[in-house]
């Protein structure tokens, strides 16, 4: 620590950052542009000028810019003085010149950094009456519109594009005074965290495509604390609402996880919830009937032999509720056995305590990784853009003996060259980290648990000479022998284990420890129906169709007399149902996932689903019949603590949960904390035709959070901050006001509590016997998926900006194996009953076929040997 002096007082700043830096975290508001917490300081934009002394005999100082000057001991600066503050207001002057005078109809009006700024360097009028500079837009995609008139130069979209995301599309174009930004041509963004130019941008230039197709104004949304739906990984997200819509999706920051940015099948995946092939209301047999009627149904068939079949993307409450409803030996996970057998593995060795299971800050940090069989930035998104900042750690240790500080991005950009640190992929097709990897390898699925378990020595000694090493591995090609040879790496080379898990809940539906889809499918054949053995299943939120074989999940279905589904969007499965129960999605329901790191972290409803959709647990609450056949009455539990709290009794494995967030009763001062910003303008008015009075908000019994702009005014418990605001600062710039320190952790602490920390004992150094040598065989191929951000995961191909993404489905081939096959590119193949086009891929092995984007090819597939 440091001791700086501002305005005559002296206060403890963190002497490794610069002043700016420690000026927003003593609560100070000094205005900037170009810096940026995880990008650094370049001093391009002027605007965080400061008055800065010698010492207290010195009255005249100097002019200095916060950014680009140490916090160092004995600093004396002014933000007050008047020099600075007539310098900061000129440099507003001169960026406001160009600038089109739209904020009343900008898509960035009420959320504009530059907007907050202006007015805190008190520049409320423009003299400048000649010509503005102008520029074309670019068409950059489904995902992020282009307005460049509103640029001031900031340079902040192409550090953090290009230098921290890895993009190579997107760039400053200079000619004399004039600096343009954007694509060569126009075109789609190919960077898969695109969509963070929304939130890096200080103005207007990149906004929210999709919401622009139902814009409203950031005052206007109600919001909510949630976690994306869409991986594993758990990152944090503020959904935002108007009208019954869910209207966009803004990153929120943890330090322990997602940070400041997102993936963008995290930040556009959300409109599945608003899809036309959404389930609105409960049908008996395709005929709408009441939710009374539904819920007397549920009852009458739940009363009998019933089966029910959980689901990964649900929460662990409406799986719990399940399992209670038809008992714990007729409650199944809903996965294949292989996926199954996978996660139970992973869960083990995290279970164990002998590994520590890395957060995605953790990966970050860490300077020497390897991975082993995943396809990163297709599977896990998020964790690909931590691995690229895990390539830096190493050279910058050559920054820090120069005596570079670590935020001076240019300095310490020249300093490093092109040089990274260690990182090792291992996968059967080539993935987009391999551009920045130290050595990558083509192998099928068994051949990387050999080379894991045989790793070559100089990797080993790079493994070794690093501080904070790491190992990647995943379910993604279903082979066990990869995660048990991982684990067995990780403990050889003292490293963390990241593991990649499919869908939010993963982990936490296997730790409930029911048993596979495959064993529901065994359990209900002819000899259990004629026995009166089972005559109900239940299915929660999974399409089984993408589970297992068609001719299985056919004859499962048809086995029993009633099939209830509940599920928030049309598909296979729901086609089936004799009784079909709309589902509140992640948007509309209040919960707990398990990230794949074994982080519990809650949602919480960001609106009352309209009409009869009701989330999942409540559906599957059991009813009890009242007194003299007047009805059933509900519910059974008065709220979600009262499911966690019997969850935790039946279960005490989740005992940590109930730490994840504060409960229901948790109020500040009294009072509940607020849905909606100060700002929100009342509804009335837009309902002046049909009444003149607001109806009353929703009573919400499940979280401490309100349904209104009224509640709590200081800053809530880090689990239950639904949106960043402060006084002055109305863009997502306002986290800064919720952390201790810029860049860290949230004041009181991250999101969600870890289920798991490594505890040094039971090592178990076995990872069993090396598989055998994959030899390709003539005229079959071993069949591996190739995974992509966009389309392969179920919910977010129903966004309609993602979808315009999603590639089509094709099988690849190396170029000798497709003149073994006499075909080339765009040939059409049959592989595994799908007939695809033929892709060229040199980067696969001999024998190894790459299969993308087949909707419904289940799992169990997968690594299968197939004739083409």
């Amino acid at each position: 620590m440091a001791n700086i002096w501002v305005e005559g007082k002296t206060y403890a700043a963190n002497g490794e950052q610069n002043l700016l830096h420690a000026c927003l975290s003593l609560g100070f508001d000094l205005p900037y542009f170009c810096w940026h917490p995880a990008l650094g300081s370049v001093g391009a934009c002027r605007q965080c000028a400061v008055k800065q002394f010698k010492d207290e005999k010195d009255t005249h100082g100097k002019l200095v810019m916060a950014c680009m000057t140490p916090a160092s001991e004995g600093a004396r600066i002014s933000i007050a003085d008047p020099e600075a503050v007539e310098f900061r207001k000129a440099i507003v002057e001169g960026l406001m010149q160009n600038h089109p005078h739209d904020c009343p109809v900008c898509d960035e009006g009420g959320e504009c950094h530059l907007q907050d700024m202006t007015l805190m360097t008190g520049h409320d009028y423009r003299a400048y009456r000649f010509e503005k500079r102008t520029f074309r837009n670019q068409y950059l995609g489904p995902l992020v519109n282009h307005e460049m008139n509103r640029c001031i130069q900031c340079y902040r979209c192409v550090r953090y594009y290009s230098d921290y995301a890895g993009g190579k599309d997107l760039n400053a174009f200079a000619m004399r005074d004039i600096v343009y930004f954007g694509r060569d041509r126009d075109g789609v963004l190919e960077s898969e965290f695109s969509g963070n130019l929304v939130e890096i941008c200080p103005t207007g230039v990149f906004t929210d495509a999709t919401l622009k197709r139902h814009y409203t104004r950031k005052w206007d949304l109600q919001f909510a604390p949630s976690v994306c739906a869409h991986c594993g990984l758990g990152c944090n997200i503020s959904p935002a609402e108007r009208y019954d819509s869910l209207r966009r999706v803004v990153n929120r920051f943890n330090y322990e996880v997602n940070g400041y940015f997102l993936c963008d099948r995290g930040r556009y995946g959300y409109e599945f919830v608003n899809s036309p092939q959404r389930i609105t209301a409960p049908t008996r047999r395709g005929e709408s009937i009441s939710t009374a009627e539904a819920e007397s149904q549920l009852e009458l068939l739940a009363n009998g032999r019933v089966l029910g079949i959980g689901s990964p993307r649900a929460s662990l409450e409406s799986n719990f509720a399940l399992r209670r409803l038809v008992g714990a030996e007729r409650f199944f996970a809903g996965i294949s056995q292989t996926e199954h057998a996978l996660l139970a593995r992973m869960r083990d060795i995290l279970q164990s305590g002998r590994l520590r299971s890395a957060s995605l800050r953790d990966v970050e940090r860490s300077d020497a990784v390897l991975i082993l069989g995943e396809d990163v930035p297709n599977t896990a998104p998020r964790m690909a853009l931590s691995v690229r900042q895990a390539v830096r750690q190493q050279p910058l240790e050559a920054a820090e003996a120069l005596k570079i500080p670590l935020w001076l991005d240019q300095g310490v950009r020249h300093a490093l060259q092109d040089r990274r640190g260690p990182l090792y992929i291992a996968t059967p097709v080539a993935t987009r980290l391999d551009e920045i990897a130290t050595e990558t390898f083509r192998l099928a699925p068994d051949d990387i648990a050999r080379f894991a378990l045989d790793l070559p020595e100089r990797i080993v000694q790079a493994m070794h000479g690093a501080k904070r090493r790491l190992v990647i591995a995943g379910s993604s090609l279903a082979g066990e022998s990869i995660v048990r040879a991982a684990a067995r790496a990780a403990e050889s080379l003292h490293a963390d284990i990241a593991f990649i898990m499919p869908e939010p809940n993963s982990l936490g539906l296997s730790m409930m420890g029911a048993d596979s889809l495959d064993a529901a499918l065994e359990a209900v054949g002819d000899d259990a129906v004629r026995n009166d053995a089972i005559d109900t299943v239940i299915v929660l939120e999974n399409d089984l169709y993408r589970r297992a074989p068609r001719e299985r999940v056919d004859r499962f279905l048809g086995a029993v007399g009633n099939v209830i589904v509940l599920d928030h969007l049309a598909n296979e499965t729901t086609a089936k149902a004799n009784l079909l129960l709309p589902a509140a999605t992640f948007a509309e329901s209040d919960g707990t996932f398990i990230s794949s790191e074994g982080r519990a972290q809650r949602f919480f409803q960001v609106y009352v689903a309209p009409g009869a959709i009701q989330e999942s647990w409540r559906w599957l609450d059991p009813a009890e019949p009242r007194p003299s056949g007047s009805g059933l009455q509900k519910p059974g539990f008065e709220n979600l603590d009262d499911l966690i709290g019997e969850l935790i009794t039946s279960m005490p494995v989740f005992a940590p949960i109930r730490a994840a967030a504060p409960p229901a009763g948790f109020r500040m001062n009294g009072a509940r904390i607020p849905r909606e910003p100060d700002r929100f303008s009342g509804r009335t008015a837009m309902f002046a035709q049909i009444s003149v009075h607001d109806p009353a908000p929703p009573e919400d019994r499940d979280s401490p959070l309100a349904f209104s702009m009224e509640g709590a005014t200081k800053q809530p418990p880090a689990p239950l901050i639904p949106f960043f605001w402060a006084p002055n600062w109305n863009s997502i710039q306002s986290v800064n006001k919720f952390q201790d320190e810029v860049g860290e952790g949230l004041r009181g602490g991250s999101s969600g509590v870890r289920m798991f920390e490594r505890n040094g004992q039971g090592a178990e150094r076995d990872a069993g016997a090396p598989p055998p040598p994959f030899e390709p065989r003539e005229n079959e191929w071993l069949i591996v998926p190739i995974h992509h951000i966009f389309g392969s995961e179920e919910l977010s191909r129903h966004a309609q900006a993602l979808a315009e993404l999603a590639p089509a489905p094709f099988l690849a081939l190396n170029q000798d194996d497709a003149a073994r096959l006499h075909s080339q590119a765009g040939d059409v193949l049959e592989a595994l009953g799908v007939r695809v086009p033929l892709r060229i891929d040199a980067s696969l092995p001999r024998g190894v076929a790459g299969l993308l984007g087949v909707p419904g090819l289940p799992l169990p597939a997968w690594s299968e040997i197939a004739r083409l």
